[in-house]
């Protein structure tokens, strides 16, 4: 089942862009991450980034769920945060992720042969969703 996440496997430079929201001011950073299989039962994103307030080290598992026929992805920062969410592949090369402890809605889209963008959404009112997170991910070749 951990197949799926074959357009995710790699190296990265990551670009983040945080647009004025109803959860941040405006702010960029960049940062590096490797997504990676572990097991064969596992796929693990670790990430390290530099913002204009601070810096960031994450790590996030995903694993597949018998249990429940379905995808789950445990996120832990180095500041103590940690969510939970749940995944759904669209396509071969779209994962989209709803997190349990809120009402965020994030994906990670292939955009091109070594480029994927990562977009996390809030509901804004009136309906529809406002981004509050984008990453551009540039594949760092091997």
């Amino acid at each position: 089942m951990m197949q799926k996440f074959e357009f995710l496997l790699g190296n990265w430079n990551l670009d983040y862009f945080f647009p004025k929201s109803i959860l941040s001011e405006a702010a960029t950073g960049s940062g590096k991450g490797t997504i990676k299989r572990m097991f064969d039962k596992y796929v693990c994103f670790e990430y390290e980034a530099s913002f204009s307030d601070g810096n960031a080290r994450a790590h996030g598992i995903f694993a597949w769920d018998k249990r429940y026929n379905a995808y789950h992805y445990w996120w832990f920062e180095d500041s103590g945060n940690f969510n939970e969410a749940s995944c759904q592949f669209i396509d071969d090369s779209a994962l989209n992720m709803n997190w349990y402890d809120g009402v965020l809605v994030q994906s990670f889209i292939k955009k091109e042969k070594n480029t994927i963008e990562l977009n996390m959404e809030h509901p804004k009112s009136g309906g529809g969703y406002e981004s509050v997170l984008r990453v551009v991910m540039t594949r760092v070749s091997e």
